[in-house]
């Protein structure tokens, strides 16, 4: 007998306000700092996106045709608090209301994602953003009072896309810090901070609702680059500072005991205070979400000697000769999707939810159908080895989310990196129509749903 995924299982599609919505001055929203970025040679501005604002019913019924059942989106915190610790904006939380309503009548969950990298403008400006305990304190009255105004209709959420990004080199660039030295101080300071926020939310929502809410990670699988001892070890210390030490807050309520020996040991002031301690051992998840679009492969010989394990990657990247790599140079890997699904729920015992996975493509419209076959096959590789996952090893998982299924700007802005099984005409410098039109893969998917995972062969 074949095994079936649960009638309940969720398909769907995940995305950010920035890279959808357009709108960025109507509706009394605030400037974000994504608002005041220009336009590149290879990105487009963030002022018009996909125009979701005035175009989400028609995505919502392509969402639906397809056999969507769940969607997470984002509320933009400047389009609801246009200064991010202001008053509220009453227009632009009635027009997440209509999205919320929008949804359900079309028989789609919706999930709340609360911040996905676009820091109010003032916040960053006034603040240095979450480097300041006072966008953490500004941060948790609105995820609260969103929770207050949705949490009725909308019973999962999420606080931070990708929360381990604020652990690496990235994270000033996403929270919100617009000047200062970058030093390792500020790095654990405002990861600390972020993790603050985070539990100010989650801690609100299991006390004061029924809603479901969970921690999420940007998940890559990554390999030793060979036998070597120091190979295995570095691969293992980058596993620990960007993830375990995470999941042990998202489940347990504490940080790492290696990672808090290696803040002592090298005198790095996160800003930890006792008080804090209270907040974060009440911090529980319902579900672990996480992004997976490939896995690295690490070379300890790369890496600068006296390299914080959370700037392994910045270095010490090899190709993998073992997998194949997208355009994008992106390396696909579906049994490390599998690996991670399993792993985390072995080590921890908390359903598993992957809300974004996906592939970026070159593609260009010529007026007939787009012939996605390589996104066909990436999907699939992924849907069968979290299938694997589930029957093979026991894992539970909750769903199966795909990025930006209805094409948008990438996260650099590029809209020359579709991920999507619909196509949206629009260039980096030109709007053109902004035309809806599904690709191969969109009937793929579609048939895919209808069978609840059963049948992941090509279209007869």
């Amino acid at each position: 007998m074949t095994e079936e995924l649960p009638e309940d299982f969720a398909w769907g599609n995940s995305s950010s306000s920035m890279q959808t919505e357009g709108a960025f001055d109507i509706g009394g929203k605030g400037k974000s700092v994504y608002d005041v970025r220009p336009a590149t040679k290879d990105a487009s501005d963030w002022h018009d996106a996909i125009d979701e604002y005035h175009r989400y019913n028609e995505d919502f019924d392509l969402m639906a045709k397809e056999g969507m059942n769940f969607y997470r989106f984002q509320i933009s915190w400047s389009r609801v608090n246009p200064m991010g610790d202001g008053d509220f904006n009453e227009e632009g939380i009635k027009f997440y209301d209509k999205l919320i309503t929008a949804l359900l009548k079309r028989g789609i969950t919706p999930m709340i994602c609360l911040y996905h990298f676009d820091m109010p403008l003032h916040l960053a400006e006034e603040y240095n953003g979450f480097l300041s305990r006072h966008v953490v304190d500004a941060f948790v009255r609105y995820g609260i009072e969103m929770v207050k105004r949705f949490g009725d209709r909308v019973k999962y959420w999420i606080t931070f896309n990708e929360r381990n990004l604020y652990h690496t080199s990235g994270a000033f660039r996403i929270a919100g810090y617009l000047k200062g030295d970058k030093t390792i101080d500020e790095l654990y300071q405002i990861s600390h901070h972020v993790m603050l926020a985070h539990a100010g939310v989650v801690n609100y929502i299991h006390e004061q609702t029924d809603c479901k809410t969970g921690g999420m990670l940007a998940y890559s699988e990554v390999y030793p680059a060979s036998p070597k001892p120091k190979d295995i070890l570095y691969a293992r210390q980058i596993n620990e500072f960007l993830n375990r030490d995470l999941l042990d807050v998202f489940v347990f309520g504490r940080y790492s005991k290696e990672v808090l020996t290696f803040v002592k040991n090298h005198q790095i002031d996160m800003d930890y205070q006792l008080n804090d301690d209270e907040a974060l051992v009440k911090v529980t998840s319902d579900f672990i979400a996480f992004s997976y679009y490939r896995s690295d492969t690490i070379s300890s010989d790369l890496v600068p000697e006296g390299t914080i394990p959370n700037y392994y990657l910045d270095k010490g990247v090899k190709k993998n000769p073992y997998l194949k790599s997208s355009e994008f140079g992106w390396q696909i890997d579906p049994l490390g999707f599998r690996d991670i699904l399993t792993k985390v729920y072995n080590e921890y015992g908390v359903p598993m939810f992957p809300i974004e996975n996906g592939i970026g493509l070159r593609e260009e419209f010529d007026g007939s159908e787009i012939q996605d076959d390589e996104r066909i096959e990436y999907h699939r590789e992924h849907i069968q080895a979290m299938k694997d996952a589930i029957f093979e090893d026991g894992v539970e998982v909750i769903g199966y989310l795909g990025w930006g299924l209805i094409d948008i700007p990438s996260s650099s802005g590029n809209m020359d990196k579709h991920y999507g099984t619909v196509y949206v005409n629009r260039t980096n410098h030109d709007l053109k129509d902004m035309k809806r039109v599904p690709k191969k893969s969109y009937w793929w998917l579609q048939h895919v749903i209808k069978t609840n995972g059963s049948d992941l062969s090509d279209l007869k």
